[in-house]
């Protein structure tokens, strides 16, 4: 579940059903590819926030990452705690299939190990408590999500850290005023985003609204030691062909599930931006970067 998804939205949540825009519903399989890129895109970021992670959680001997989608983060994982075992627990089998084929061309398969189930529950068949535990955007689409905190604290080694990475800033990739419609493009999809994640909060099972405050929720868990340090995508213009394909590929996704809530100056700016014939278009642009910043919060299980 890499997601996706943000605070702002970052994830680029997927709408299994065409027909309404107000279907809040992700197809995780059928999001592998964007996932996949997306977080190959982010890798200088997560080896930022594993090294920090690093200097706070010394050899543990196992790593959980719940959430894990098709393993980019597990695997990096792997190369970082050489002697630790890692976990990757996701609803999602086909995604998992997706890490394990990671993890062995990584070389790090005689260390790595998969679990398919929905979370938090599916952790109980952990052998182990974990010593690190790591959920990226994920915890965000379990419907309560103190309980999913409080779930995952319980599976914590005493002196065990859960790592969560949720919120920031919203990601940028054009400059405000484009030379095509209406400058603030950008802000506007913010603002409609974050409308559709609300909605896809307030869709999930057994939905809580919980104020945000991820420290505060990790305190109420049980945990101490809370810390939190934002983390700095910074890929400047002009954007290589793998960020323009990525950006492009984010962008028809956006269009699609709710470009019927942006007015039509902006729904026509969004298809100009899509068209590779356009020179005003990401294809073509020498402006378009991409810059993003998630927040980790951690906190430790008292011995």
């Amino acid at each position: 579940m890499a997601h996706h998804h943000h605070h702002q939205h970052e994830h680029p949540g997927t709408d299994t059903g065409a027909d309404t825009h107000t279907h809040t519903d992700i197809d995780w399989a059928e999001m592998a590819a964007l996932l996949e890129s997306e977080a190959e895109l982010f890798t200088p970021l997560y080896e930022r926030a594993l090294g920090w992670l690093a200097k706070e959680v010394t050899e543990p001997g196992l790593i959980v990452d719940a959430g894990s989608g098709p393993g980019v983060i597990a695997c990096l994982f792997a190369e970082v705690f050489e002697g630790a075992r890692i976990v990757a627990a996701d609803g999602s089998a086909p995604l998992l299939e997706r890490a394990a084929e990671r993890a062995a061309r990584y070389g790090v398969g005689d260390r790595f190990g998969t679990l398919a189930g929905e979370l938090p529950g599916v952790l109980d068949e952990l052998e182990y408590p974990a010593d690190l535990l790591w959920a990226s955007r994920s915890v965000h689409h379990l419907g309560d999500q103190r309980a999913a905190l409080a779930a995952y604290a319980a599976r914590l080694a005493p002196g065990g850290t859960l790592a969560v990475m949720e919120g920031g800033l919203p990601t940028r990739f054009l400059p405000r005023d484009i030379g095509i419609g209406r400058p603030g493009l950008q802000a506007r999809m913010d603002a409609v985003e974050a409308d559709w994640f609300t909605r896809m909060r307030a869709e999930l099972p057994d939905s809580v609204a919980h104020t945000e405050d991820w420290p505060a929720l990790l305190t109420a868990v049980g945990l101490h030691h809370t810390r939190s340090r934002t983390f700095l995508l910074d890929l400047p213009a002009p954007a290589d062909d793998r960020v323009r394909a990525h950006v492009v590929e984010r962008l028809t996704r956006t269009r699609d599930r709710l470009s019927g809530e942006l007015d039509a100056d902006d729904r026509a700016t969004l298809d100009r931006l899509l068209d590779p014939a356009d020179e005003a278009s990401l294809h073509q642009r020498p402006d378009v970067f991409y810059l993003a910043a998630h927040t980790v919060h951690t906190a430790v299980r008292p011995v």
